[in-house]
């Protein structure tokens, strides 16, 4: 019973104190403030004079400005370990805050403050604990109070605190030692350091401390002329800018810092000053490459649906289609005329082998078919063929099968995707021998109709190639390499017929092949030339002549017939005349 009334009257007492230090004045306005107390709670403190101290935080937290824009509270208590009792970022209101420090239960231990203060120091006004980052210049104030000699070394840990801009009141009780104080707080020590006789005077060092974080809030006056923001120091106030700014000598107006004057931006066109920094600008018509600085014209054909048929052309904010050389451009402004006077018999040799994969042999299908929309097809015209290899060699269909654009693409598309490797002499020579036999449906060789072929890998090749690719070149087909990604350049210029330059194409990488249409275009067209030394005549134009002849020479022996009747009518006449005479 006597331990109660104890109790009882000990929280009478301390009432007046808690009461005291929230009524000395209206609450203080400290502005942008990161506050940690650190309290001992060794087991030299004994349960009276903890609960005492309990309740001078309390008072104390009552006469801040508390708020996550204005003073940050966090509490740590230790003894021979620390522990976070709430963190800065934990509470912005000050009734959870007081729950917090009432239900705080004491470690007892030893007096471990040196620990104490490097937990502070890199933990508690960490800015992952809530402390605000050292650019924004809100003051960090710790709050040591302790009642005895510390356990530890103090003076350095506190010397490292300090010089990062921790600002340390020292407040020792009873049996505190007055060197480990003056040891730990900052200067000057008349106005950093607190020594009181008993737990029950400490709400003396509780005003006092008050009093000098209180302050006039000088930027709610608003005389301050500060452009950007004003911001509260005890006594006084600062101007600060916003980010990308910086303040002027009137110390009151800012200005936008021109990162581009630094001159090191690199940018290729024009330098933008951003709050953020330097950032790099194209002119009109380029694009901002990956790298933020260089610039590249911008490929309006990629980027728009341009339906030019052959090939589309950039030029900066526009971009126009153009088509071989020797067709023109129709009305559309997008499609050519068709190469209708050509009579070709071309071949495709289409690299099927693992290595492609099968959805760029889907791309593959695509790009043939693109060839067929400019071939006229039919019997008369221009005959396609498909053979498809990897490591044998399959025809998809013979050059005498289909007889429209329409039916060869459908067949296209039926294509499927053998893989496997890469057999491409194997192709070559199946390509001689068979696909252009005219049991597969090539023209005979009097009518001079052109022969085509056109090889389409994208690696080296698992068989020699030589042999058949001069085979091929000898029995007078024009052959043409297209190479895809890791094929091979000496392969292709194998296969290719001379020269070279106009028989071979490349592409990086199968989604760019349709830019090699324009060169295979107008190659395959007849009238254009296919290769040197071929003779391209149309076997319209032979039957025609034909024809010709034959309508000379029936005209010729009707003349020669009319001509002996009238000769024989002229002697009938003339022997008339002379028995008249």
């Amino acid at each position: 019973m006597r331990g109660l009334l104890c109790w009882l009257v000990l929280l009478f007492l301390l009432q007046p104190w808690e009461s005291q230090l929230q009524l000395a004045g209206p609450r203080c306005h400290t502005g942008p403030l990161d506050l940690v107390f650190v309290i001992d709670s060794s087991r030299s403190v004994r349960p009276f004079e903890f609960e005492t101290m309990r309740q001078f935080l309390v008072g104390l937290l009552r006469g801040l400005n508390v708020g996550p824009n204005a003073t940050r509270v966090g509490v740590i208590q230790y003894s021979s370990q620390v522990q976070s009792v709430f963190p800065l970022r934990a509470f912005s209101r000050r009734e959870d805050m007081e729950r917090a420090i009432r239900d705080l239960v004491p470690l007892a231990q030893g007096t471990m403050t040196g620990l104490a203060i490097q937990y502070a120091m890199n933990v508690a006004f960490s800015v992952a604990e809530g402390a605000r980052p050292p650019e924004e210049r809100v003051p960090r104030v710790a709050v040591i109070v302790t009642d005895g000699r510390p356990q530890d070394r103090v003076a350095e840990v506190a010397a490292q605190a300090r010089a990062r801009g921790i600002e340390i009141y020292a407040v020792g009780v009873q049996r505190a030692d007055v060197g480990s104080l003056r040891a730990m707080a900052s200067p000057p020590l008349d106005e950093h350091v607190f020594l009181v006789e008993s737990f029950d005077l400490i709400q003396e060092f509780g005003l006092q401390f008050q009093s000098r974080l209180c302050a006039i809030d000088l930027c709610a006056e608003g005389t301050h002329g500060c452009e950007h923001h004003c911001v509260n120091s005890p006594g006084s106030y600062f101007c600060r800018c916003q980010i990308g700014f910086v303040l002027q000598q009137d110390q009151r107006s800012c200005r936008a810092i021109d990162y581009c004057s630094f001159g090191n931006h690199s940018c290729q066109h024009e330098c933008v000053s951003t709050p953020g920094g330097p950032r790099c600008h194209c002119r009109e018509g380029h694009d901002l490459q990956p790298d933020g600085r260089s610039c590249q014209v911008r490929d309006l054909c990629n980027g728009v649906d341009h339906g030019c048929e052959f090939q589309c052309v950039s030029e900066g904010l526009s971009y126009r289609c153009l088509c071989p050389e020797g067709r023109q451009l129709q009305a559309d402004g997008k499609s050519c005329d068709r190469c209708r006077e050509g009579h070709v018999d071309l071949v495709l040799l289409v690299d099927g082998s693992k290595s492609v994969r099968p959805q760029n042999f889907e791309l593959v299908k695509r790009f043939v078919n693109q060839i067929v929309d400019f071939l006229d097809v039919s019997p008369e015209g221009t005959r396609v063929g498909l053979v498809q290899f990897s490591s044998r060699v399959r025809t998809e269909f013979p050059l005498g099968r289909y007889g429209t654009a329409a039916e060869v693409k459908q067949a296209v598309l039926a294509v499927e995707y053998m893989e496997r490797g890469t057999m491409t002499g194997l192709a070559l020579r199946h390509m001689v021998e068979h696909s252009f036999s005219e049991a597969q449906g090539a023209r005979p060789r009097a009518l001079n109709v052109p022969r085509v072929g056109l090889v389409f890998t994208d690696g080296r090749s698992q068989d020699d190639i030589s042999v058949w690719a001069a085979r091929a070149k000898e029995e007078g087909i024009a052959m043409y390499a297209v190479g895809v990604g890791k094929a091979v350049e000496a392969e292709l210029r194998e296969i290719a017929s001379e020269p070279a330059e106009l028989h071979v194409s490349y592409a990086p990488d199968f989604g760019t092949m349709t830019h090699l249409l324009q060169n295979l275009r107008g190659s395959i067209c007849p009238e254009e030339g296919i290769s040197a030394g071929t003779e391209l005549r149309s076997p319209c134009e032979c039957e025609s002549l034909v024809e010709f002849q034959g309508r000379t020479l029936g005209a010729l022996e009707s003349l020669t017939l009319n001509l002996a009747q009238l000769t024989a009518r002229l002697e009938h006449l003339e022997n008339q005349l002379a028995n008249q005479k």
